[in-house]
């Protein structure tokens, strides 16, 4: 009888104990398991049967799979056996709008490539209805292939932000400044109201961070690049700038006034934190620790530099000096895609070949570039870029599955040097599910290719 009344007692604790162990489980929004969880966090966790936790818009936990089943129920539920986890890329410059005319013209130098052929071509065929056409295809591109922020800088980019909120990707977009007449604005001072304007409208909105984009120092002179500064001060936004991009602009520094463009920038007060300067290809060691004491973000963008022979970067002195350096793509009419697994992959080789050094640029660096390294470089780094507890939940699920990923030893250097943009099966942002197995959900992938196609039509028949 004590035997039968034990055996019962001890069956009742157990069903207590699961009872008050459901209890205790936290019921969250979201959780992803049983992948490969690279974290980019401070110690560089990697956890080979990992798994996420998130609530709403934020990561609520990050730990082994078992941990996360005790303390976490998840609403929705994300297998991620077989594959990666990691943060979803930060693309730190593109003109997003441009995709429309990738490859329209090719193999040519920046200037002529863009005095005898962009800029005619964007004076015929920019309008608001091309730019949210080309803004619907680039969110498609990126969404597909993992980005999840990214730096813009165009015309009407309120009809960017708004066709970005719609797709669910986060951008920093910056309101393009340049001296002559182009399709939102006829003078520089027109263009600052419309940027002022922009900012004031997405100021606060959670996935829109407005930003002021003087062109370049060569398309602009000093008080407009003053102005343009000045206005981002005010309204505490960032400051998106090409900088330093061929040798040609170098050259056309000197001859005017006398400087480089790093020094002529700095010498009008321009650079600062909330600077995130785009290229600085053709900067010396003197002027990288310039940018390094200004705070100043730098976006490389090997792919773009290479086809357009724009020179190579000095990256590994950047990420020596401790530089905030992100990786962008530039806008697909010069690389001629968004894809920022392939950005990682040649920025990598770029440099080994560049330096003679095997060593330089590693997996682990061109990822960093790609993520949390690129937060960084646009002073985001405390929201987005890894995948730690109150940070917003950006985040991508990769296949590895595949014969050209098999084995996997390493999971960062298969990231790197195999993975590509295709093989990204998940994408989230701020917790929301924006593709699933392949399958976008914000967007209707159809309808977004044939309008584009309807536009290559019409780009075409403007140029020729």
């Amino acid at each position: 009888m004590k035997t039968r009344i034990a055996v019962v007692a001890a069956v009742a604790a157990v069903g207590l104990a699961i009872v008050w162990s459901q209890d205790a489980q936290r019921t969250v929004s979201l959780v992803i398991t049983g992948g490969t969880v690279v974290t980019m966090d401070p110690a560089g966790r990697v956890i080979p049967d990992g798994a996420l936790a998130i609530d709403g818009a934020d990561i609520v936990a990050v730990d082994t799979a078992d941990v996360i089943a005790r303390q976490f129920r998840g609403a929705e539920a994300i297998d991620a056996a077989g594959h990666v986890v990691l943060p979803g890329l930060i693309n730190t410059h593109t003109h997003a709008p441009m995709v429309l005319y990738r490859g329209l013209a090719d193999d040519l130098a920046l200037m002529e490539w863009l005095n005898k052929y962009i800029f005619p071509a964007e004076a015929k065929t920019v309008s608001p209805e091309f730019v949210r056409a080309g803004t619907r295809l680039a969110a498609l591109e990126m969404i597909q292939s993992g980005t999840t922020t990214y730096a813009d800088m165009y015309y009407f980019e309120e009809e960017i932000a708004k066709e970005t909120k719609a797709a669910g990707l986060r951008g920093v977009l910056g309101q393009t400044v340049v001296q002559f007449p182009v399709a939102d604005a006829k003078t520089p001072a027109e263009a600052l109201t419309r940027a002022e304007a922009f900012i004031q409208t997405f100021k606060n909105d959670p996935l829109i961070t407005p930003a002021v984009a003087p062109h370049a120092m060569y398309t602009l002179d000093g008080p407009m690049l003053t102005a343009s500064r000045e206005l981002a001060r005010k309204h505490g936004v960032p400051t998106l700038i090409h900088l330093a991009e061929t040798r040609d602009e170098v050259q056309g520094a000197e001859e005017r006034f006398k400087t480089s463009p790093v020094r002529y920038l700095d010498g009008l007060g321009f650079l600062g934190p909330g600077v995130l300067a785009a290229h600085a290809v053709w900067v010396s060691e003197p002027e990288i620790a310039i940018l390094k004491s200004r705070g100043v973000g730098v976006s490389h963008n090997p792919e773009s530099n290479m086809k357009l022979a724009s020179g190579t970067a000095p990256v590994p002195a950047y990420l020596r000096e401790g530089v905030a350096l992100g990786l962008g793509t530039d806008g697909a009419a010069s690389n001629n895609d968004l894809d920022m697994f392939e950005a990682m992959r040649l920025a990598s080789f770029l440099h080994k070949l560049h330096t003679g050094d095997p060593r330089v640029v590693n997996a682990r660096e061109a990822l960093a570039m790609a993520t949390i390294g690129g937060a960084r470089a646009l002073g985001m780094e405390r929201s987005i870029g890894s995948l730690e507890p109150d940070k917003r939940a950006d985040v991508i699920v990769v296949g590895m599955r595949g014969a050209r990923q098999t084995p996997m030893y390493d999971p960062i250097s298969h990231l790197v040097y195999v993975t590509r943009g295709d093989d990204v099966q998940t994408t989230i942002v701020a917790g929301k599910v924006l593709m699933r197995n392949r399958k976008v959900l914000t967007l209707d992938e159809a309808s977004v290719l044939s309008e584009a196609r309807d536009w290559a039509e019409k780009v075409r028949a403007a140029v020729n």
